[in-house]
């Protein structure tokens, strides 16, 4: 009887959304969205303050010129996020991003461990977003309002609350918290606007610094360093010289380099949460996620190109680049055109950050995971009212109140794993069969996989026939399209490649320099490792792949999600142990409210259970799907 249960409860766990469209219903939100409206808010998202700060941050310490490697580098890594992103949008066209992709594949409890991190990342992403604009607002006033409010309303309560209360950023997201509410067709129309006045500000900033430019900044000696050194009154100003040249800082500087700006593409996964807002989702959503990586690598790029170019690395002010860089070429009243396009950037990234929360909580509560009032839509504006309100103030509050800069790095965990799982989806289901196919055909293809392979029955003679023959089954498949049988084996061989990645990136994080010291013990297990990896990917590969069509499918699998998935863990490797105390602690609170709540009241029901409905939610009488 405790085994019955304890399976009751691990089913549970496991249960499955469909893999494809609802049938049955429509959506209550309105589908107004078209490709340049995604591409606008995925651009928007992305193309934050980072392309008027990082670029400085990382050229002046890390990389120097090569900086435009680095965002070369981060920009191939976020485009293999992207593009498993894009095949799942082409999939399932719903709401929830990658939440809803684990849920298809992974089942409930996975899909509610993502939704909860997205929440929290987009709910400390758009709070520190509008203090970053409250700050360069203040910054154009000479600092006049936050000496006001330092004066009035300061904290006393160090690196827990901020110094003062930001009543700025507070109203800023409370504003935008209403036009969210309106429509997103409204939001859409707000978000180009800022969207391409930053555009715009960006090309004359890229336009600037070919024009001012000089290609010796990119073959800097150490003479040019001693000749600032003696020319400036305060040493302390200039950066470390590294090497000179235009990889100062060596292979070892891109590197570093690339990991930090590899957060300067987070956001273009907002438009995966459009799928039931886009008039043509399985189209559009590939389409806007690739397009939108493209512009933000061109913006990237371009721009630490021109800040390199203008000036000396080792003299860029990390602060305020772009407007030293100006200073520096004797365009002094360019700076204000900058900080116009860093406050609409800010803008149009907060509105970025924003526009997907709503949408995760209110696919989640549409499912019962979390309180099913967040899934009211507003019969108007057909926008998730309860959720977008409940999300902006939560939003506001953290703003009004709160220092951020410890919490970013939270962000950041909940993004990679989110970007880690849709990968995993993407190469599990490519290997799994058909939904669609009748038992009867499920059990045809069952009984002709038994039958054993002519190639394997010659091996029966040698003493070591089992294995081999096993051996030889799981690389030889019978079939060429996927069965119950190749979908376990897929299956299971992607979550040991998941544990070996992660097992791999941990020694790479925490025990660099016993491996490259020669220790044969670290070496022999690292070489095993590998061997392992690449023997578990041979074998994916050999299994067959779903053939039906989408508009967009990943290339190269197994290899290129593998590629992602080492490096999203990798990077999430690089968090500190307060940062993961605090990733522990909102789980908690996540889980206390998965099992008081979410398991009991969830809508995805088991083949013997009557099927549950719902005015609020689309057709839900569809069992969910079984991918093994």
């Amino acid at each position: 009887m405790l085994c019955q249960h304890v399976c009751q409860f691990g089913q549970k766990l496991l249960r499955r959304r469909p893999l494809g469209p609802k049938q049955g219903a429509e959506s209550h939100l309105a589908r107004c969205l078209n490709t340049l409206d995604l591409v606008a808010l995925g651009v928007g998202s992305t193309l934050g303050a980072g392309v008027y700060i990082l670029a400085g941050e990382v050229a002046k310490d890390k990389a120097g010129p090569a900086i435009i490697i680095c965002f070369l580098v981060a920009a191939l890594s976020s485009v293999l996020s992207g593009l498993c992103y894009a095949e799942f949008g082409a999939r399932v066209p719903g709401s929830g991003s990658a939440y809803l992709y684990s849920y298809v594949t992974v089942g409930q409890l996975c899909a509610f461990i993502t939704g909860w991190n997205l929440i929290l990342s987009y709910v400390i992403g758009a709070a520190s977003v509008a203090r970053a604009w409250s700050s360069a607002f203040d910054d154009l006033t000479g600092n006049q309002v936050s000496r006001v409010l330092q004066g009035s309303f300061s904290l006393q309560a160090p690196h827990v609350l901020a110094t003062h209360l930001d009543f700025f950023a507070l109203g800023l997201v409370l504003l935008l918290t209403g036009l969210l509410v309106l429509g997103a067709s409204e939001s859409a129309l707000v978000t180009k606007i800022f969207t391409g006045v930053n555009v715009l500000v960006l090309s004359f900033i890229i336009l600037s610094g070919f024009i001012k430019g000089d290609l010796h900044h990119w073959q800097l000696t150490e003479e040019d360093y001693k000749l600032a050194m003696s020319a400036s009154n305060d040493t302390s100003s200039l950066g470390p010289l590294g090497s000179g040249g235009f990889m100062p800082f060596g292979f070892e500087g891109i590197l570093h380099g690339a990991a930090t700006c590899f957060y300067a593409f987070i956001g273009f996964d907002c438009i995966a949460t459009t799928g039931e807002e886009a008039r043509d989702p399985q189209r559009s959503i590939p389409l806007s996620i690739i397009i939108s990586l493209f512009i933000c690598f061109l913006a990237y790029f371009g721009v630490s190109a021109a800040l390199t170019l203008m000036m000396p690395y080792y003299q860029i002010h990390p602060g305020s680049p772009l407007p030293q860089a100006f200073l520096y070429v004797g365009w002094a009243p360019a700076r204000y055109t900058v900080a116009a396009g860093t406050l609409c950037a800010l803008s149009s990234s907060l509105l970025g950050t924003m526009f997907p929360m709503p949408r995760v909580i209110y696919a989640m509560a549409d499912d019962g995971l979390l309180f099913r009032g967040l899934a009211r839509i507003h019969p108007c504006t057909h926008t998730p009212m309860m959720a977008t309100i409940v999300s902006g103030t939560f939003a506001a509050f953290m703003a009004f109140l709160f220092e951020l800069s410890d919490l970013v790095d939270l962000m950041s965990i909940g993004t990679l794993l989110a970007y880690s799982l849709v990968v995993f989806s993407v190469l599990v289901l490519r290997y799994q069969p058909d939904q669609n196919l009748s038992k009867n055909e499920k059990t045809e293809m069952e009984i002709i996989e038994r039958k054993p392979a002519p190639q394997a029955s010659s091996l029966k003679s040698v003493p070591e026939a089992g294995t081999v023959q096993a051996l030889w089954s799981l690389c030889n498949p019978v079939n060429t399209t996927p069965t119950l049988k190749s979908g376990h084996i897929a299956y299971g061989c992607a979550l040991l490649l998941a544990l070996l990645l992660t097992i791999l990136c941990l020694i790479l994080a925490q025990w660099p320099s016993h491996l490259f010291s020669g220790d044969p013990v670290y070496i022999t297990g690292c070489v095993l490792l590998l061997l392992l990896i690449i023997g578990l990917t041979f074998i994916i590969w050999r299994q067959p792949q779903n053939p039906t069509p989408f508009h967009f499918k990943v290339p190269a699998l197994p290899v290129l999600p593998l590629v992602s998935i080492f490096t999203n863990v990798y990077l999430m490797m690089q968090m500190t142990s307060g940062t993961w105390a605090r990733f522990g602690v909102w789980m908690v609170i996540g889980f206390a409210i998965y099992f008081g709540y979410g398991i009991r009241h969830s809508l995805e029901i088991s083949d013997e259970q009557p099927p549950a409905s719902s005015s609020q939610t689309l057709d839900k009488n569809i069992p969910g799907a079984e991918l093994a």
